[in-house]
């Protein structure tokens, strides 16, 4: 429906993939104050894009701030080593430990440059790996997945455990960090870069031009991904299912590779099978729904997940029902932004957001002033206190 707003076609050029190395290695070091590179491993629309290439582009529109940064692939820490000395700050990002990367951390330490782990997940800490992959619906009981898994969450706790500190995007996250690494954790949320609020912002001026009218039936969205998320997803499905039969008007649609929807198949043309999408065009896709679902098992690994799967939607106005996670709670305020709820509660929540959504126009003021107060909160430059924050060198 809204597919003609988008800039770009389905598979655009991102911006960092246009940023050459020597461009970035002068980009760093253009600073006079405080230098920081961050260090991923390859540079993805996930993780990447979240927690470095949105906050170094925060830190480009702040030229005053003082902090010059840029990132760098594991593939170019050579280069990297060679203006190690002019730097104050090394951010690594989810990053596992190599020879390169130890070398790194170690020449770094020499240099009196400090070094920050940066990470999104509960991916740092042994005591967790098991709880992890079980809840992502990995096969607990392969040797092969045992081994690798063990082994990538072992090295990115090798790397933590080097660190003179952390960052996180919430305080839960934060807390947990901080019993690994050596000193004190920041937070900087998960936000939306520019490219994203542009084209959400001309989605949801579409939406509201429309009035919010869901037509004929309301669209139930199920954004997940990866196939880490099916176990998720089974808290809010048997509601779903009950909801479908009593409701012909109702339709769902699932984005992502993942299984565990099969039982969903015998409502045909109302179950819409979407492969994953890349992060604009999910924007649209998101737009497309009337109510987005967040279903989550709850437990240490769940509360450490960030908010994004909220203000992605509000930002398009769409309607989130989320289980009660320790994020979650905390970022949608009142029922006119969203729903928190007990995993026990979907069926009723769902015939709640449904009757919201039928009506339009106390639906539609609400969906405004949602999105108006998701960009204040997560906007592409509206984190850039809590970034100069992090990565402020301390007073010695």
């Amino acid at each position: 429906m809204y597919k003609d707003l988008l800039p770009e076609p389905v598979f655009f050029r991102t911006p960092w993939e246009v940023e050459t190395l020597p461009v970035r290695l002068a980009e760093v070091l253009s600073g006079t104050a405080q230098r920081v590179a961050y260090v991923y491993d390859t540079p993805d629309t996930s993780t990447f894009r979240y927690r470095v290439f949105n906050v170094i582009e925060a830190l480009r529109a702040s030229p005053d701030s003082g902090i010059r940064a840029s990132w760098f692939a594991v593939s170019e820490i050579a280069s990297l080593r060679q203006i190690l000395p002019q730097l104050t700050t090394l951010v690594l990002t989810r990053t596992k430990i190599s020879r390169s990367v130890s070398d790194l951390i170690s020449a770094a330490r020499a240099h009196g440059v400090r070094v920050l782990m940066d990470c999104d997940d509960l991916v740092f800490d042994l005591r967790y790996a098991q709880l992890v992959s079980v809840n992502n619906d990995q096969p607990f009981d392969w040797e092969a997945h045992l081994n690798d898994w063990y082994a990538y969450v072992g090295r990115i706790q090798a790397v933590a455990q080097q660190c003179d500190g952390g960052i996180a995007t919430n305080p839960f996250l934060a807390e947990k960090l901080a019993a690994t690494c050596q000193g004190p954790v920041s937070i900087i949320p998960n936000f939306l870069n520019k490219r994203q609020q542009e084209v959400s912002a001309r989605l949801l001026a579409a939406k509201a031009t429309r009035g919010f009218d869901p037509g004929k039936r309301v669209m139930i969205g199920y954004f997940s991904g990866s196939p880490t998320h099916n176990r998720d997803f089974q808290a809010a499905l048997d509601a779903l299912i009950q909801l479908m039969d009593e409701d012909d008007s109702v339709a769902v649609r699932i984005v992502g590779f993942m299984s565990g929807h099969e039982r969903l198949a015998r409502f045909g043309d109302r179950v819409d099978k979407i492969d994953l999408q890349d992060w604009l065009n999910l924007q649209v896709k998101i737009a497309e729904v009337d109510i987005n679902i967040a279903p989550l098992q709850l437990n240490d690994f769940t509360n450490c997940k960030s908010e994004l799967k909220f203000f992605e939607a509000a930002i398009v106005g769409s309607y989130t029902i989320a289980s009660r996670s320790y994020t979650f709670k905390r970022a949608i305020h009142g029922l006119e932004q969203g729903m928190v709820i007990d995993n026990g509660d979907w069926y009723q929540a769902l015939r709640s957001g449904i009757a919201r959504v039928r009506e339009t126009k106390a639906f539609a003021q609400n969906a405004m002033h949602t999105a108006e107060a998701v960009t204040a909160r997560y906007g592409w430059d509206r984190n850039t206190e809590c970034i100069l924050a992090a990565l402020e060198a301390p007073a010695s």
